[in-house]
């Protein structure tokens, strides 16, 4: 989630006007059947939450479920049974883009780098990323984090470091930017309250407000999509349709353009409540029971 407070002017609309629902999901199911960049993965299952030990087996089945639609994985942590997800992840092909998951607690940090650490030099990690969002809530100070970036960098060989967060935190700290050897961008339209119509070219808005801050690092979207269900943000509604719409759209663009992109996400996640409110619920491309919701 990456709620911001200052706003950009969305800059044009995508016109849907000649297909009704059933058209939209028939042209959803035809863009998903042809496979994404990459995909959030989502491990809880109904009634887990962060702090839960996930199960092989649960890790397993969701990764067989997904791996028809993607070619890279995206993990947020290297303990409770994530650093289980690159390591089957490999084992279907994929490639990963693994996270070690930073917050306040500095016992759980060190945990989370060394076991990103290892999972890296053991040959399970494609791109390795050092924290996510913490700029953005607060968690470590910017000196922390830059320690925790160098730390992994010097452990880690042949392996792109990076640290995810949202777009405009990489203009904002040059200093972090500069530590990246990837730039690992969130772009939320709808958590900038931006309606649907206007939300491709405020993501590109976004993408390329990080891609100059980059300085020619390559900007990943690490992060994008759009709930089904939930209240609104000022203009921007959750509902099959407009969910359906902004798939489509990132999918083509990014695909057109040849941007590297990570669709936020997988499977509905019902413990997100807690900290994004109803919407928090419905961003997956499968729903919580695992079943494609289009």
């Amino acid at each position: 989630m990456s709620l911001r407070g200052e706003k950009f002017l969305a800059l044009a609309s995508i016109d849907y006007a000649d297909k009704d629902i059933e058209g939209l999901r028939i042209l959803y199911r035809d863009i998903l059947s042809k496979g994404t960049h990459g995909l959030c993965f989502s491990p809880y299952m109904d009634g887990q939450e962060p702090g839960d030990q996930l199960s092989e087996s649960q890790i397993r089945r969701r990764i067989e479920i997904i791996k028809p639609y993607t070619k890279w994985i995206r993990s947020f942590s290297c303990t409770e049974g994530n650093e289980l997800i690159p390591k089957i992840a490999k084992e279907y092909g994929l490639k990963t883009l693994v996270g070690a998951w930073l917050g306040a607690d500095k016992d759980i940090n060190e945990k989370e780098i060394s076991g990103l650490i290892e999972l890296a030099n053991q040959g399970y990690v494609d791109i390795a990323a050092v924290g996510n969002e913490v700029m953005y809530r607060g968690d470590l100070t910017e000196d922390d984090l830059l320690e925790h970036i160098y730390n992994v960098k010097k452990s880690v060989k042949s392996v792109p470091v990076g640290y995810v967060d949202a777009y405009y935190e990489f203009v904002d700290r040059p200093n972090i930017t500069e530590a990246c050897d990837v730039i690992l961008s969130n772009c939320y339209p709808f958590w900038e309250g931006c309606d649907q119509d206007y939300s491709l070219l405020y993501m590109k808005d976004m993408y390329n407000r990080a891609l100059k801050a980059a300085n020619g690092k390559k900007v990943i979207i690490t992060e994008t999509g759009w709930p089904n269900e939930g209240t609104n943000l000022e203009g921007a509604f959750p509902s099959e349709e407009n969910a359906i719409k902004y798939f489509i759209n990132s999918q083509q663009w990014s695909k057109e353009e040849d941007i590297e992109m990570f669709y936020f996400s997988s499977f509905d996640e019902s413990w997100k409540v807690g900290a994004e409110g109803d919407v928090g619920s419905f961003w997956g491309i499968w729903d919580k029971n695992e079943q494609l919701k289009y």
